[in-house]
Parts: structure tokens; C-alpha cells; sequence
């Protein structure tokens, strides 16, 4: 008797695979780094003015930022499910990843705003400026050439550890790259294919934030 076993390399039609996975990162990144980026400017705003909501604040986001992503991903797929909500993994991802990126944005937005010289701002009220007034000409300009490498740095974490929601079922590039390498026993090829894979969309980031930053610190 003769046995016939099915070619398990990669075919070209694994192309569309691994694309999709690529595709899929991007969107949750993009995605999460803006929810976060909002809400933790936002969030970073109040705590630099307010003692109360800092107090309120600080354990929230001293667990956000020292709890591993991977756990954070599962439990917030977990509770959110057990709530109600019948969301798809993408939307968990988000959620997570976001709260994250919003809690991390919030300490480098304080301290951005708080680097400013208390000078600028005393001298912004001489003439005549409100808060808003003086916040939005004065602070917020320095405060973002201040905090922008920080910032820079968080996206590109963000981006790496987009990797850990295939956890939760969603569908992102390293979740294909392995369901492949399952199916293929091409480890090699898989893992360097994968870590090409972020570090061209990594450096075009890094790459890019050197050149901002030359120009707004000017």
C-alpha cells in the first residue's frame, strides 16, 4: 500500500494570507494608537491640573503600565465578554491596547506640560492671555517638542506588541505567520519573514520622528 502525504510548503496563495495578518496589524495599530494618544493627552491634561484626579488616576495606570500586555489582552477579552459585550477580537484588542497606550501617553503628556517654565506661563498671563489662551500658545507647543521622542518611542511599542492579540483570537501578522509555520515546519523562514515584516514598518516610523523632531526643535 502506498500513502500519499500533501505538500506542506508554502504556496503562493499563503501570500494573501500572510497579507491579510499584515493588514490586520496595521488597523489594530493605528487604531489603538489613536484611542490611546486622545485619551491620554487628555487624561495626562487633567492629571497636571487637577490633585484629585491624579490621586483618582495613579493606581489605574500604575497597573496598565506594569502588568505584561498579554495578561491584559486576556482578561480584558474575558471581562468584557462576561459584561456583554459581543464584540469581535478586534475590538478587544483596541480596548486593551488602548488603555495602555492611554495610560503611558498620560504620564508623558504631564510631565511634558510640566516641563514648561513656569516663567512662559507667568509671562503669557502679563499679557494678558487666559488659561486656554496661554495652554494652547504657550504650553502645548513646548510641551509637545518635550514629550514628542517619548511619544515616538510608545508607538513603537505599540506596534511590537500588537503581536500579542492573536491571544484573543485576532487575526494579526505573527498569528499567520505561525498558523503557517504549523502547517509548513518552515520556522526559520517564518520568524525572519516576521521580524522583516515589523521592523519595515518600525524604522520608516523612527526614521520619520528624527527628521520631526530636528524640525520642531529648531
Amino acid at each position: 500500500m502506498q500513502f500519499q502525504f500533501a505538500n506542506q510548503g508554502l504556496h503562493w496563495s499563503d501570500a494573501y494570507f500572510l497579507l491579510l495578518g499584515a493588514i490586520n496589524t496595521i488597523k489594530i495599530a493605528v487604531a489603538a494608537g489613536l484611542l490611546g494618544t486622545v485619551l491620554g493627552i487628555v487624561l495626562g491634561w487633567l492629571r497636571s491640573i487637577s490633585l484629585v484626579i491624579r490621586l483618582l488616576t495613579t493606581p489605574i495606570i500604575d497597573i496598565l503600565r506594569s502588568v505584561p500586555m498579554v495578561i491584559q489582552l486576556i482578561l480584558a477579552n474575558s471581562i468584557l465578554s462576561l459584561m456583554g459585550f459581543s464584540a469581535s477580537p478586534f475590538w478587544f484588542g483596541t480596548i486593551a491596547l488602548g488603555a495602555w497606550m492611554a495610560a503611558v501617553t498620560a504620564e508623558v503628556a504631564r510631565d511634558a506640560l510640566r516641563s514648561v517654565p513656569f516663567q512662559y506661563r507667568r509671562g503669557a498671563r502679563s499679557l494678558g492671555m487666559n488659561y486656554f489662551q496661554e495652554l494652547f500658545h504657550i504650553s502645548a507647543p513646548l510641551g509637545f517638542r518635550a514629550g514628542l521622542p517619548s511619544w515616538i518611542g510608545l508607538v513603537l511599542s505599540l506596534i511590537k506588541d500588537s503581536s500579542l492579540a492573536g491571544v484573543i483570537g485576532y487575526l494579526e501578522f505573527t498569528r499567520s505567520a505561525q498558523m503557517l509555520m504549523t502547517r509548513t515546519h518552515e520556522t526559520w523562514l517564518m520568524l525572519l519573514g516576521t521580524g522583516l515584516f515589523y521592523f519595515l514598518i518600525c524604522y520608516p516610523v523612527s526614521k520619520y520622528s528624527r527628521q520631526l523632531e530636528r524640525r520642531v526643535l529648531v
